[in-house]
């Protein structure tokens, strides 16, 4: 395991500099992902929050609302000033909670040029296969993809949910700029793929970052150590994922402006070697096959 210090808060993708924690955006849309959220006004004071707090990556979904989360961020941010964008397409959703893969090229064409629209740009930032679809070759789908760049809809290029098999086939048609995985204190079963992207300088977007319900697992340590940084028990697991490898790009996603403000403070956190360690053994960590 890597033990990385936290002396650099920007990562480079290409020629766009990211502050190393984002903002997922999955979670400004109704409950199971599905429609308006509760509280849209709220909403778009965290989208607005976030450059003021210096947070200029944002990660969206077509499929989030479905496009309810895309068309917010375009509310509330266009033109998007010193902000990189990164939106996904290949999954259905047929309601709350229910997601459908579908890598058909044709589609994925029509759901690159719809959130084309919805945000209102003629390229995509940074453009993310939301999964591979096994009812599709793999290869008409990562050829498809590379079509896009070279057209130029899109900047970069991301895969999801992928193992390093995957990432070196996609290799072959596109450069692989990030790679967004589960993966957290508590569930580090994608150590592969974190391990390959630390080594060839790809980034690597943990999605559920701070997964309560298997955290829930370690309050102990996470309470003993938050104290000693006078942080929460959420700010120290975000400052955890910074500090395992420099390619690490958090995202947590709130409706809340108060939580967006408390993920934030997580940068001015440097674990010490020690704390690190004691977070990193914790026997209660569950390692997915």
């Amino acid at each position: 395991m890597n033990h990385q210090d936290l002396a650099n808060p920007y990562f480079s993708l290409g020629d766009l500099k990211l502050n190393r924690l984002g903002f997922g955006a999955m979670r400004i849309t109704g409950p199971g992902t599905w429609g308006e959220p509760q509280d849209r006004e709220e909403c778009l004071r965290v989208l607005r929050r976030l450059p003021e707090l210096g947070v200029n990556f944002i990660d969206t979904a077509d499929s989030y609302g479905p496009n309810v989360s895309e068309e917010l961020i375009r509310e509330a941010l266009y033109p998007y000033p010193g902000m990189v964008i990164a939106t996904k397409a290949g999954q259905l959703r047929h309601g709350h909670n229910i997601w459908v893969l579908h890598g058909d090229p044709a589609y994925l064409r029509q759901s690159l040029l719809m959130s084309m629209r919805r945000l209102n740009v003629e390229q995509i930032d940074l453009w993310q296969l939301h999964r591979i679809d096994p009812k599709v070759p793999r290869d008409e789908q990562f050829q498809a993809v590379a079509d896009f760049q070279r057209e130029g809809l899109i900047k970069h290029i991301g895969l999801s949910e992928v193992k390093v098999e995957e990432i070196q086939a996609a290799q072959q048609y596109f450069t692989v700029a990030t790679i967004q995985n589960q993966y957290n204190m508590a569930n580090r079963q994608h150590e592969a793929e974190l391990e390959y992207c630390t080594e060839h300088g790809i980034g690597f977007i943990p999605w559920y970052p701070l997964a309560k319900s298997t955290l829930s697992n370690q309050v102990q340590v996470l309470d003993t150590i938050a104290a000693k940084y006078q942080a929460t028990p959420n700010q120290i697991a975000l400052a955890w994922l910074l500090k395992r490898s420099p390619i690490i790009l958090p995202i947590p996603g709130t409706s809340k402006v108060r939580h967006l403000e408390e993920n934030v403070k997580a940068l001015t956190i440097e674990l010490s070697d020690e704390d690190f360690a004691a977070l990193s053994l914790n026997k209660s960590i569950n390692h997915q096959p």
